[in-house]
């Protein structure tokens, strides 16, 4: 990490670390502006996961979304976790939790980049994720916020026991709000 000033470093990030048997799921680093800004650069992939739905083209606005994700943890105490494949060390995606302004309630997201798909690993990083929501907060459920077109995070919901509960808009597109309950989480 380069300092900000000469002489003066960042502070560090101390928030959980949590691994499974594939991944990593950590605080976010300088280091994954780069990988997450092409993760967002994908069209597929920012069709589900920017406000917009436009692929982010521009270091800038990668920053930007990368912020976003780290200044969530600093705010609230958590936060979508950075992934990072054990066996590669590269940067996977982001995964957990995310409530801001407005919400409609207590989420465990996920995105995994293009790269990674098809590997199981949304659903191994969402498990464990929901595991700590549920360790580290008083939550009777969580939900997952996925647009109706989404059939892949449809299918993680579902390999995560959640069911769709109602709809909403989100983005400007219909959206199921699906949710995984205390009671009946088995991890």
């Amino acid at each position: 990490m380069r300092p900000l000033v000469l002489g003066a470093t960042p502070a560090p990030s101390d928030g959980p670390v949590i691994e499974t048997p594939r991944l990593i799921l950590r605080q976010w680093r300088s280091a994954d502006i780069a990988p997450y800004t092409a993760m967002l650069a994908d069209p597929p992939t920012a069709r589900f996961i920017t406000v917009d739905g436009k692929p982010v083209l521009d270091e800038m606005t990668g920053w930007r979304h990368t912020v976003v994700m780290a200044g969530h943890w600093t705010l609230h105490g958590a936060g979508m976790f950075a992934v990072e494949e054990k066996s590669s060390g590269k940067f996977a995606g982001r995964v957990g939790p995310w409530f801001p302004p407005a919400w409609p309630g207590f989420e465990v997201g996920w995105g995994i980049a293009s790269e990674f798909r098809g590997k199981g690993y949304a659903a191994e990083a969402a498990r464990a994720s929901i595991d700590w929501a549920f360790a580290t907060f008083e939550l009777d459920r969580i939900i997952h916020c996925i647009d109706r077109e989404n059939v892949a995070s449809q299918g993680v919901a579902r390999r995560l026991g959640a069911a769709p509960e109602r709809e909403i808009e989100l983005f400007g597109h219909t959206a199921d709000v699906w949710v995984t309950r205390r009671e009946t989480w088995a991890g």
